[in-house]
């Protein structure tokens, strides 16, 4: 899929398109997660390589969200190994033995995890304390 042009959009697009009829409150998580996350001190949304929103500091992401809800991102072996407990939290779903990990994001409980994923991830890439977010 990655190797034709637009289609991985294309694709997330129609995920999206799935949670508007069949799960609106999906939507509506992520929207929240986005609209938080774009408030951290250097954190940029563009669109990701395949598809959905991908976060990031400075020029270096930390994660993404697909238009399914699923969220992806990006730590390291030992923080990993910290949230391992948490039976929510797995190994990413295509690249395995890596700090990536992913995330299913289905009821507003799940908000406030997306965010503590994220702002570990954006904490371990602080260039400077003050940028330090605690979550």
């Amino acid at each position: 899929m990655k190797s034709v042009p637009l289609l991985p959009h294309l694709f997330d697009g129609l995920l999206r398109l799935h949670l508007l009829v069949f799960k609106p409150s999906v939507l509506s998580l992520i929207d929240e997660i986005e609209t938080e996350v774009s408030k951290w001190k250097g954190v940029k949304i563009t669109s990701h390589k395949y598809g959905g929103l991908q976060f990031n500091y400075k020029q270096k992401e930390i994660g993404h969200i697909h238009g399914n809800g699923m969220l992806d991102v990006l730590l390291n072996k030992t923080s990993k190994q910290y949230i391992s407990d948490n039976k929510r939290v797995r190994e990413h779903h295509s690249i395995k033995s890596s700090g990536w990990i992913s995330f299913s994001i289905v009821s507003n409980n799940d908000v406030q995890m997306a965010l503590k994923l994220l702002a570990m991830a954006y904490n371990l890439r602080y260039k400077n304390q003050s940028d330090l977010y605690i979550h």
